[in-house]
């Protein structure tokens, strides 16, 4: 299936280099089974980028093939031009990318301040300069960071491994499903979050599940389906485009209304359920 809106690659008059770059990636988790079937994926500075599409489609293998924790069999990633295919998920931690998972991604018998610290014990003498930040970022993190992680809501989990993550300053962010199994007022929280986060001035590269609101928020978007680009081009054309609304939005609309108006009508304060 090829695209109808813009190519993959760069976007239309950007000069920029890229932040991170995967090119005709094939990785799967199996010998001989490949999830991942020529993916490409592009982002510049300053960029928000969503990844959406059908469960299967190699959403999370991509980030996770970026990230060294899946085996890419042929192509190639790059970060700021420079090869980082393949390499250790440390190694690439301590060269500014940064990964989120969607599970299992706190320490849950820390507390919120060990935690992130754990996020810098690579860069010991910068603790209190980057706790400071993350304090400013998640003043809610900072009201109980002598609390037990393990304790902590799905929505405060996932700003906590977002906040660990930025601890060594990365210049890309990838995350996995961060609004998955919060309620539609956290999976919002968690959005504006990561725009402020990338407002900040982190790349940001994202999988999402919530489609629309997903493609509401990023700069540019790319849809996967059986581990290859189906379509790319902005979060407003991909939103606007009828056949990606026929084949992989569908009848979504109507769940994000049910979901506004399940927001709407939640208790102020009301806590999303714990992440899986």
């Amino acid at each position: 299936m090829t695209t109808d809106t813009q190519p993959a690659g760069s976007p239309a008059g950007q000069q920029q280099s890229a932040v991170i770059e995967a090119k005709d990636v094939v990785a799967g988790y199996l010998p001989g089974v490949n999830i991942l079937n020529g993916c490409s994926l592009v982002a510049y500075p300053g960029e928000m980028i969503g990844i959406i599409g059908p469960n299967g489609a190699g959403k999370s293998t991509l980030l996770k093939a970026m990230f060294g924790l899946v085996k890419i069999r042929s192509g190639n990633v790059h970060l700021g031009g420079q090869d980082i295919t393949n390499l250790k998920a440390n190694t690439l931690v301590e060269m500014g990318v940064g990964f989120v998972p969607q599970t299992n991604n706190v320490f849950p018998s820390l507390t919120i301040e060990e935690n992130l610290q754990m996020g810098l014990f690579l860069r010991p003498k910068k603790v209190r300069e980057r706790l400071d930040a993350m304090w400013d970022l998640f003043p809610n993190l900072h009201e109980r960071r002598s609390r037990s992680a393990g304790a902590l809501s799905g929505g405060e989990r996932q700003s906590l491994a977002m906040a660990r993550a930025l601890m060594m300053e990365p210049s890309v962010l990838l995350l996995d499903e961060p609004s998955a199994g919060l309620s539609p007022v956290r999976q919002d929280e968690t959005f504006i979050r990561t725009r402020r986060i990338n407002k900040s001035g982190v790349c940001v590269v994202m999988v999402e599940q919530n489609a629309r609101r997903c493609l509401q928020i990023c700069d540019r978007g790319y849809v996967l389906d059986q581990g290859k680009d189906a379509y790319t081009g902005t979060g407003r054309e991909l939103a606007n485009d009828p056949k990606v609304i026929a084949l992989y939005l569908g009848t979504l609309a109507k769940d994000v209304d049910s979901e506004r108006d399940d927001r709407d009508s939640a208790p102020e304060g009301a806590e999303g359920s714990p992440a899986t």
